[in-house]
């Protein structure tokens, strides 16, 4: 199972980035794969929050842009979205202690664990600086 991350979903939807192209590409390549992939809820809360901003780069886009871009994804390219499971605000707490996870990096192990724990081994961000968590490998599609 694979994660994918916020960044990469932005880049997908957003045709006026430079990376685009490649972005949409490595969808495609995830949609493909055997064993699945998915993102978390709280990704799909940070593409909300970046692709609608007003005031960020290039026009926003709609509430019904961003809601038509998620459900094609889940719809035609099988993407699943992950919940927190039991025990995860705990979890998320202690393996931010033990990694010394501080400010906003902690979206990133939020991203992270809720893909860990609904089954994913690898997560594919263009971010080069992604929380590492054990038994996670982190992937840069682009």
């Amino acid at each position: 199972m694979i994660a994918v991350d916020t960044n990469l979903l932005v880049f997908a939807h957003r045709a006026a980035v430079p990376q685009h192209r490649r972005a949409r590409r490595a969808i495609e390549r995830v949609a493909g794969d055997p064993g699945g992939w998915g993102v978390s809820i709280a990704t799909i809360s940070e593409f909300w929050s970046i692709v609608t901003h007003p005031h960020g780069a290039g026009r926003p886009s709609t509430a019904a842009q961003a809601s038509s871009f998620v459900r094609v994804l889940v719809e035609d390219a099988a993407m699943q979205i992950w919940g927190p499971r039991a025990g995860f605000a705990e979890r998320l707490m202690q393996l931010a202690v033990d990694l010394g996870v501080v400010g906003v990096r902690v979206f990133d192990l939020q991203i992270g664990l809720m893909a860990f724990d609904n089954g994913a081994q690898e997560i594919w961000t263009h971010d080069d600086r992604f929380v590492r968590i054990p038994g996670l490998r982190v992937h840069d599609p682009l």
